[in-house]
C-alpha cells in the first residue's frame, strides 16, 4: 500500500488507532506513514483501494489537501458496506475534526465538525439539556457520513438523520468553502445534504436541536403477522420509535421493540400483551442467539434519548467481519404488500440471515433521500458474511419489490442496475448539475458515483 499522510511527525514503528481500528504502520518521515496492509470497512467485507490516508485537524488543512490532490474521497466511520467511500488515490478522514463548534441556545441549533460521532454529540447535548430528534441503531457512526447516505432511525413522525441539518459547510474541488442553508432560496440545500460525498468535504454541520427527553424501551415476543396486516398503523404509532425484527420464518414477527416517550409525571404502565405479542421476560438482542448485554436498556427503565434510541450502547464497539447489510425502502402505503412479497422468499432468505428489521421513516424534501416526498418503510437485512450466497438472493428480493419502486440504501449492498436506481430518484438530474458546480472535473467522484449517479 502507498504512503499515508498524517499531520504529525516522528519516526519508528507502532499502531495507529483510527475510529477504534488499529493500523500497523512504519513512520518514514515527518507526516508520512507506510501502512502495512490495505484497510477494510468495519464489517470486513470491503477492502479500500486507497493509496494514502490523510488526517487533517482543521479546515485550512482540508483546503490544502483538496487543492493539491487530483482525486480523493472522504471516509467516515467505515460503516458502509460497499464502495461508496472508496478511492483509488487518497482517502480523507475527519476523525480529528470531531469537535462541537457552537451551541446556539437562541435558535436551538448546534454546529459541529463533520467527524463527530452521534454518541459523543448526544452525550454533550444531553448534558446541556438538549437532544436530536432521532438516532440510528448504532451511535458510533459519524454525522457527516450518516447524513451523506441518508441513514435514518425510526418513527412515524421522525425524518431521517439528515432532516435535522440546517446548514452545511463544504470544501469544494477548488478549495473554497460553499455554505448551504435551509433558508437558501435556490433550493440547492436540499440537494447538498444527502450528497454521497460527491460535492466535496463536509467540514461543518449545523443541526436543529430540541429540549432533552427520556425514552423507556419495551420488547415483545412473537407478533402474529395477521396483526400487522390489520393494525400496521396502530403498531407503528404506539411509540416514539418502533422496530419489528423478523427472520422471515413462520407466521410471526420475532420481536417488537417499542421506544416510548416518557411524559412528565407518567408512570411506566405496560401491558403484558401487545396485539398478540407477549412482553419479553428477559433482555433481548435483535439476533436471538446473541447476548443482550451490549443492547440499550429495556424493561421500561427510563433513560436519556441518546442512550435509548439506538439499539446498542456507545461503550460497546461493534464487532468487525461478521455481517453484511442491505436495505430497501418502499412507500408506506405498500408496507404490508411488501412484507408479504418478501415472505414468499422466506426459504431462500432465512438460511443466510442473522435478522431483518422493519422500520418507518417520515417523508422529507432531500433530493437523494429514499424518503423523498413519501413516508417510507425500510426493510433492513443483516446477512451472514457469505457474499457469494447473498448476492444470489438479492436479485430475488429486488424483483419482488420492483413493483413498489423500492429504493436501496446508498451505503449498503444491493444488485440493482444503475439505470433502475437512477430512475427512482427524480431529482438526480438536478443533483448532477450541483455536482458540476462544486466539482466540475470530478475530483470527488469514484467508481460508485460514476456508476450509480452519473448519466450513462
Amino acid at each position: 500500500m502507498g504512503p499515508v499522510i498524517l499531520f504529525f511527525s516522528g519516526a519508528g514503528k507502532g499502531e495507529l488507532a483510527v475510529n477504534d481500528y488499529k493500523i500497523g504502520f512504519i513512520i518514514l518521515n515527518d507526516w508520512r506513514v507506510q501502512v502495512v496492509a490495505k484497510e477494510k470497512n468495519w464489517a470486513g467485507n470491503y477492502t479500500y483501494n486507497a493509496l494514502e490516508y490523510l488526517y487533517p485537524e482543521n479546515v485550512e488543512q482540508v483546503q490544502e489537501i483538496v487543492v493539491r490532490n487530483g482525486k480523493l474521497r472522504v471516509l467516515g466511520s467505515r460503516h458502509s458496506f460497499n464502495g461508496i467511500a472508496d478511492s483509488h488515490a487518497s482517502l480523507v478522514s475527519l476523525q480529528k475534526m470531531n469537535r462541537v463548534l457552537e451551541l446556539d441556545k437562541v435558535n436551538n441549533r448546534v454546529k459541529v465538525e463533520g467527524g463527530i460521532r452521534y454518541g459523543d454529540l448526544g452525550e454533550y447535548l444531553h448534558q446541556e439539556g438538549y437532544a436530536l430528534h432521532n438516532l440510528a441503531s448504532l451511535p458510533h457512526i459519524t454525522i457527516a457520513g450518516a447524513i451523506a447516505t441518508s441513514t435514518h432511525g425510526s418513527g412515524d413522525r421522525n425524518g431521517n438523520l439528515a432532516t435535522a441539518v440546517y446548514a452545511l459547510e463544504i470544501v469544494k474541488a477548488d478549495g473554497t468553502i460553499a455554505v448551504f442553508t435551509r433558508d437558501d432560496e435556490d433550493g440547492k440545500f436540499h440537494g447538498a445534504v444527502v450528497g454521497l460525498g460527491a460535492l466535496g468535504v463536509v467540514t461543518a454541520i449545523t443541526l436543529d436541536i430540541q429540549p432533552s427527553f427520556e425514552i423507556s424501551q419495551y420488547v415483545y415476543d412473537l407478533l402474529p403477522l395477521a396483526q400487522v396486516e390489520n393494525n400496521f398503523d396502530a403498531i407503528y404509532s404506539s411509540a416514539y420509535s418502533v422496530s419489528l425484527f423478523t427472520d422471515w420464518k413462520g407466521s410471526s414477527i420475532n420481536q417488537v421493540w417499542q421506544k416510548r416517550l416518557v411524559q412528565e409525571g407518567s408512570a411506566g404502565d405496560v401491558q403484558a400483551e401487545f396485539y398478540g405479542a407477549s412482553l419479553a421476560e428477559a433482555k433481548r438482542h435483535p439476533v436471538p442467539e446473541q447476548t443482550a448485554e451490549n443492547c440499550s436498556e429495556q424493561f421500561g427503565v427510563p433513560g436519556p434519548w441518546h442512550e435509548r434510541l439506538p439499539h446498542f450502547r456507545m461503550d460497546f464497539t461493534p464487532s468487525a467481519g461478521e455481517e453484511l447489510q442491505t436495505e430497501y425502502f418502499v412507500a408506506r402505503e405498500h408496507a404490508y404488500e411488501a412484507i408479504c412479497a418478501i415472505s414468499e422468499l422466506g426459504e431462500q432468505i432465512s438460511p443466510l440471515l442473522f435478522i431483518s428489521e422493519i422500520r418507518t421513516i417520515a417523508a422529507d424534501r432531500l433530493w437523494l433521500s429514499p424518503s423523498y416526498k413519501q413516508d417510507t418503510v425500510g426493510f433492513h437485512f443483516t446477512w451472514k458474511p457469505d457474499w457469494e450466497a447473498v448476492k444470489q438472493v438479492l436479485p430475488l428480493i429486488e424483483a419482488k419489490l420492483e413493483k413498489f419502486n423500492a429504493r436501496p440504501h446508498w451505503g449498503k449492498v444491493f444488485t440493482m442496475p444503475a439505470e433502475r436506481i437512477q430512475s427512482l430518484f427524480e431529482k438526480l438530474p438536478e443533483f448532477r448539475e450541483l455536482m458540476l458546480e462544486c466539482d466540475p472535473d470530478g475530483k470527488f467522484r469514484n467508481d460508485f458515483i460514476n456508476e450509480y449517479v452519473m448519466a450513462k
